[in-house]
């Protein structure tokens, strides 16, 4: 008789930082720390993109974005712009056809269509369209607005006195515990919830928001960057904000953190779910988010064309069959590999994509001996075998500016980070002496030999990954970067 195949439980959140799951972290969130203590930890895993539709697009084909089409969030373009191309793989749909009951419900933003039967799901409710779900917010007892000359009024943040039984996070973990609670003995399942939290505006239920002290909370070590070996635009992103204090960014911090702890409570019900019905030892558990939050890094907020760490790292944890027990990763991997890792982990099979595989680091398995159970590994690797682009201890990002039409490529290799800006000055950073992004070395002769370097990793994963538009970019004006294409 074939063994049952694991199941999967992958939650999604939006706009969460990787540092609202770390141990000794600003945020409460017990759930994921226990769920991290009982499998793997990637301290330093990266979105593929810093905005919804091309991260969340990139998280199920396993390709950046410039490869599966989705260069901008869905709602904010016209078709065809941030089109999601024909044939692009998806490893959910892998699923479907090796016979798992599969499940999606919450925040799709993956493509306009929302038919996502044609990507692997058979039973699906998405967005707003959740049958029955209201979010009652109530009037706010608090709340910090933005108001600029010409822009509609913004909402950054609140405190409401709606229960947290009453909000939409709720509700679809509700959808989650009856979908695992309706499971089949000996009939796998894969079920994705995928929640609008803690996204902003940051409406936080009293009951959460009473757990942080907005006073209590320091200022960001960058939140008085002056900014300026950075490039311009992110001054002027800047200024949006110059009415605020740090009281008001404190506000907003604490609301977001409750949110957080909220859905660290949501995953707890999900996790007592699976232990009532005896199927924890049989269920892959991921968790993580589309991407990041400034949060008052560098003076901002929210997410956008400053390519700084608070924007880009999101949480990876995962717990379950194949998954070693006490395992932390501290170097740079990416969204990018969680497709063909959960085609190996689940049904032990090769996933065609521009990722790479971190079975190896989750089993103990084809690793160092730093990186067994229980141990630290500083240099995370794409496996020999179905490697994706790039090269161990690599991650790689993509931003195609929004609606402004800004062009970036991010690189890290180790401790250094190379931002490839097409509009303005490169950046290079050394996240190992200077973790919150202070300096830029780019313009230090002295980094030279560095920053060459990186340009060149850079064009290798261009031209690995079929980014034509920038692999021929050999005419006169596009000559300023530290070394050409054919470099790579």
């Amino acid at each position: 008789m074939t063994p049952k195949r694991p199941n999967l439980l992958l939650v999604i959140t939006d706009q969460q930082r990787a540092d609202t799951v770390m141990p000794g972290g600003p945020c409460l969130t017990p759930n994921l720390q226990r769920l991290a203590a009982e499998g793997a930890r990637f301290e330093r895993c990266y979105a593929a993109n810093p905005i919804c539709s091309p991260s969340r697009a990139s998280l199920f084909t396993g390709h950046l974005p410039h490869s599966h089409g989705v260069t901008d969030v869905t709602h904010a373009v016209p078709a065809p712009e941030a089109e999601l191309r024909p044939g692009m793989p998806f490893w959910s749909r892998e699923l479907a056809r090796a016979g798992y009951r599969t499940g999606y419900f919450g925040k799709w933003h993956v493509e306009r269509t929302e038919r996502l039967e044609e990507y692997g799901f058979q039973e699906y409710e998405t967005e707003l369209r959740l049958v029955g779900v209201q979010e009652h917010r109530g009037e706010l007892a608090r709340s910090l607005r933005v108001s600029q000359p010409g822009y509609r009024d913004l909402l950054v943040a609140g405190v409401t006195e709606a229960r947290a039984d009453q909000t939409r996070e709720h509700a679809l973990v509700s959808r989650g515990v009856e979908f695992i609670e309706r499971a089949t003995p000996g009939e796998p399942w894969a079920l994705v919830l995928s929640t609008e939290a803690p996204h902003d505006p940051y409406i936080a239920p009293r009951e959460y928001f009473e757990r942080y002290d907005p006073a209590a909370i320091p200022e960001p070590p960058s939140f008085a960057d002056p900014m300026t070996d950075k490039p311009a635009i992110y001054r002027s992103i800047r200024e949006a904000w110059q009415g605020l204090a740090w009281d008001d960014f404190a506000f907003a911090t604490a609301c977001y953190r409750a949110l957080c702890s909220m859905l660290d409570d949501q995953v707890g019900r999900l996790l007592a779910a699976l232990d009532a019905t005896g199927q924890a030892d049989d269920t892959l558990v991921v968790f993580t988010s589309d991407h990041g939050d400034y949060l008052g890094a560098h003076g901002l907020l929210f997410k956008g064309v400053p390519a700084f760490e608070e924007a880009y790292r999101v949480p990876l944890v995962m717990r379950g069959p194949g998954v070693a027990a006490g395992v932390s990763v501290s170097g740079p991997v990416s969204l990018l590999d969680l497709p063909r890792t959960l085609v190996r982990l689940l049904l032990g099979e090769e996933f065609d994509c521009q990722g790479g595989e971190l079975t190896g680091w989750l089993t103990g398995e084809g690793v160092p001996a730093s990186a067994a159970p229980g141990a630290t590994a500083s240099a995370p690797a794409v496996l020999a075998s179905g490697a994706g682009a790039g090269a161990p201890g690599e991650a790689f990002a993509e931003f195609h500016g929004q609606r402004f039409r800004y062009t970036q490529r991010v690189l890290w290799r180790g401790d250094w980070k190379y931002v490839m800006n097409g509009f303005d000055q490169d950046e290079l950073y050394d996240l190992a002496n200077d973790p919150h992004e202070l300096r830029n070395l780019a313009g230090d002769p002295s980094k030279r030999p560095v920053l060459e370097d990186m340009a060149r990793r850079m064009w290798r994963w261009v031209k690995d990954t079929g980014d034509e538009t920038l692999a021929e970019a050999h005419y006169g004006m596009f000559r300023f970067l530290p070394v050409g294409p054919d470099a790579g």
